[in-house]
């Protein structure tokens, strides 16, 4: 079973970033198209936008740590 663990981290690493990966392009996608629509949003939608980003980013992040503790 030790020889799996390299393999299991690069399970949890691959899956667990396809997930905010998506999420931050579609968040991005979304604002872009909001600010094309009404340009004079775009103070407005940054920061929502920023935050969403950051929260989708801390998944990663626990990916990654849940990776280390294998």
């Amino acid at each position: 079973m030790e020889g799996l663990t390299p393999f299991a981290k690069a399970i949890v690493m691959a899956l667990g970033a396809m997930a905010p990966a998506i999420s931050i392009g579609w968040i991005g996608e979304r604002a872009m198209e909001s600010i094309g629509r009404n340009p004079e949003s775009a103070g407005k939608i940054l920061v929502p936008m920023l935050l969403a980003c950051a929260f989708a980013e801390a998944i990663a992040i626990y990916v990654l740590v849940i990776a280390f503790s294998l």
